[in-house]
């Protein structure tokens, strides 16, 4: 998966204002940022450069994991098209509103809550390259842990922005995240043990203020991994840019990713979530699912004809009919 073509075509655009050595000594110090600054509360992005190799280097993969995430949640709710507005909080670049923009919601408004103006004037550089995405967007200098004033939306959604808020102004943030979403919340948060522990917390609270999960999770009961933690895989496609600022020589990497879909509404899920990348063996496949009773490993033959044409194709993170 990639970016849009004319999202990528104004990331890079706007990147040739640096040369290539100024752009790398900003990106490395932006990733030490974010590796090492990230839960702490302190600001990670304030400069014009600082924003635009974050728009170079974690878009792409942001865009993906969210586009994956919307399309993960309309399979088991068929909610997205029913999505007119949304509250993109940690709007950063305005990555969530392009993959809202390219994943079948109706929309009429997207409100981009952003505290650093580096990052929404670039945002909204780049949005003018869509001017149907543009004309849609409407930016707000604001901060989470000061609340949302009453703003409210048919979706909220959050994408890698609980990662780098303090515990405590995590759960605040989820609270009133909650309370302004009219039909759907998504939280989308980085694959990791951090980006996982992070989103059972808001689980936790959020099915005790009534939320129903949509997806991943096939229950509502208490999370059954042990030892463990659950997260998804998108592959990204990279640019030479992308590649340069990353040290990398692979046209892709593999983009790790953990979310979460409430809704209002109990919704029953059929079928078990991939956990785990399946095991393809000579005419059978192996799957890791996490299904309404139980996780288990599930071994699908070749005699089961298009069960196991399903299961060669599936990936972690699908909805299988098992």
């Amino acid at each position: 998966m990639e970016l849009p073509e004319r999202l990528t075509n104004a990331v890079e655009l706007n990147a040739a204002a640096w040369r290539p050595q100024e752009l790398k000594k900003a990106a490395a110090a932006v990733s030490d940022r974010y590796m090492n600054e990230s839960g702490t509360g302190k600001r990670l992005v304030v400069s014009e450069i600082g924003a635009a190799v974050y728009s170079v280097m974690r878009m792409p993969a942001t865009y993906c994991a969210v586009s994956s995430a919307l399309r993960y949640t309309d399979e088991i709710t068929g909610i997205i098209p029913e999505i007119h507005s949304v509250l993109d909080i940690g709007a950063g670049t305005g990555t969530a509103a392009w993959a809202l923009f390219s994943g079948g919601a109706s929309l009429r408004e997207i409100i981009c809550l952003e505290r650093e103006a580096a990052m929404s004037d670039l945002g909204k550089r780049l949005a003018r390259s869509e001017p149907a995405l543009s004309d849609l967007m409407k930016w707000l200098s604001s901060d989470i842990n000061n609340g949302l004033e009453g703003r409210s939306a048919d979706m909220v959604l959050s994408s890698y922005m609980l990662n780098e808020l303090s515990s405590h102004d995590r759960k605040r943030a989820v609270s009133d995240m909650w309370d302004s979403a009219g039909k759907l919340l998504l939280l989308v948060e980085p694959g990791t043990p951090a980006g996982y522990n992070n989103l059972m917390q808001a689980r936790e609270l959020l099915l005790s203020r009534g939320a129903h999960i949509a997806a991943p999770c096939p229950h509502e009961n208490e999370c059954r991994l042990q030892n463990d933690w659950c997260h998804f895989t998108v592959r990204v496609q990279r640019t030479r840019l992308h590649k340069l600022l990353k040290n990398a020589d692979v046209p892709y990497e593999d983009e790790k990713f953990i979310y979460m879909a409430f809704v209002r509404d109990a919704c029953k899920v059929n079928g078990g979530r991939v956990l785990r990348h399946p095991i393809t063996e000579k005419g059978r496949v192996t799957l890791s699912l996490c299904t309404a009773q139980e996780n288990s490993s599930v071994t699908v033959t070749k005699k089961q004809g298009e069960l196991y044409r399903i299961s060669r194709k599936a990936k972690c993170g699908d909805l299988l009919g098992i």
